[in-house]
């Protein structure tokens, strides 16, 4: 492994934590109308990579089939997670079993569960023999993580925590990230031949998150519209470098 992917297995995860750095500074509260942009933001940057350098490169590689059983597989397992984990949101509210822990460790487990669909798509990103596919996703994951990891510290702030810890908390929620990166690039280099499933998996796990997590929380506040246009927008901007950097 060259440094220049280690790089890219780590740096995303990093930017989590960086998003988060506003928080030390802002005076006053970001306008929910802003960071609902920013999550459909992210949310457009993840659909663009999640089908140009995931579902895309699996079929042309197995086809139809493998890409398909690979996508709803990839659902399903996070579905399943979700079902059987207790975690919170701070709109959507409590999900999975009832559990005793304290409303913040509940939440800094959604964002983990949230984030490692994302690891692994840049781990088997990575893993793909073509490295400008696993450029793509770290570049498209590390822009979606920065508004993500401003819209973690914000709510916590806003719950009375103060902005040093809010901050610290964004940093650990994406530190899970690199770690499934790994993961994801090892497990494809050892098993080459699982790697159209692999891709597809990774982009069926990260359209679960994109339809259950993201678009859902950015349309809670009543700013639909400027959360849908900034999908777009973002959409189009991986779509224009996938294309240029193709």
């Amino acid at each position: 492994m060259n440094l220049s992917i280690l790089f890219g297995l780590i740096i995303p995860g990093i930017l989590t934590g960086v998003g988060a750095l506003p928080v030390l500074f802002l005076k006053r509260d970001v306008p929910f109308k802003y960071v609902d942009a920013l999550l459909g933001f992210a949310a457009g940057v993840m659909l663009a990579a999640t089908f140009f350098s995931l579902l895309l490169p699996s079929l042309e590689s197995s086809g139809v089939i493998i890409t398909t059983i690979g996508l709803l597989t990839g659902a399903l397992f996070l579905s399943f997670l979700d079902k059987i984990t207790p975690h919170t949101h701070f709109i959507k509210g409590e999900e999975g079993p009832s559990s005793r822990l304290k409303k913040i460790w509940l939440f800094i487990y959604a964002i983990t569960l949230h984030n490692l669909p994302e690891g692994l798509a840049v781990g088997v990103g990575f893993g793909f023999s073509d490295y400008k596919s696993g450029l793509i996703i770290a570049i498209a994951i590390g822009l979606q993580n920065i508004p993500e990891g401003l819209a973690v510290a914000l709510p916590l702030v806003g719950e009375g925590y103060s902005r040093g810890k809010a901050l610290l908390i964004s940093f650990i929620t994406g530190i899970f990230e690199p770690i499934m990166a790994l993961l994801g690039f090892l497990l494809v280099k050892v098993l080459i031949k699982i790697l159209p499933f692999a891709l597809s998996f990774a982009g069926g796990a990260m359209l679960y998150v994109i339809s259950d997590e993201i678009i859902p929380e950015s349309h809670k506040r009543g700013y639909e519209k400027e959360a849908t246009f900034s999908i777009i927008i973002g959409f189009i901007i991986m779509m224009i470098l996938d294309f240029l950097l193709g």
